[in-house]
């Protein structure tokens, strides 16, 4: 039987600690679901598209990483994808605390569900979606947070203020 794990977020945009977290599934797991949280609650810089579409660039030599969308609670997309495995990236004891509270929760709401911490590389421990976010909105390059497979994506975006990412 294949061992599938799920990594979900919002990636607006993907930076190289999602890669990071991605690759070190690899090592452990036969299949990566990438999970784009539709969350409405924050307003993303990036389309749902354009986020899908980053990730597979990013993964695209990888066939066994897919990239999925979902809204909801992720112990749902969980068991409709029959997973067990959620990954979680820890930068440090803040996403620590968070995390272990939401796998407390989503285990009693899914027993059979596992959650996996994974701490971030130290190279990437400054890095956040959300700061690399606002240098992009204050045009700045942001070639040393993100995958090298959309750095000219982002660049572009940049210097055009074009969304055909």
């Amino acid at each position: 039987m294949k061992k599938k794990c799920l990594f979900a977020g919002t990636f607006d945009p993907p930076t190289l600690g999602h890669k990071d977290i991605v690759m070190k599934c690899l090592a452990l797991f036969d299949e990566v679901i990438v999970a784009i949280l539709i969350n409405p609650n924050k307003k993303p810089l990036f389309s749902l598209e354009e986020r899908q579409g980053m990730l597979e660039k990013v993964f695209a030599e990888y066939p066994n990483v897919r990239v999925v969308a979902y809204d909801g609670l992720t112990v749902d997309l969980l068991k409709r994808e029959n997973v067990r495995f959620y990954v979680r990236g820890i930068r440090n004891g803040t996403d620590y605390d968070y995390e272990a509270q939401l796998n407390y929760i989503n285990t009693d709401m899914y027993k059979d569900m596992l959650t996996v911490f994974f701490p971030t590389r130290q190279e990437f421990l400054h890095i956040s979606s959300s700061l690399v976010k606002d240098a992009i909105r204050f045009h700045k390059n942001v070639d040393k947070y993100v995958p090298e497979e959309i750095r000219e994506d982002l660049r572009k975006y940049i210097q055009e203020g074009k969304k055909d990412v």
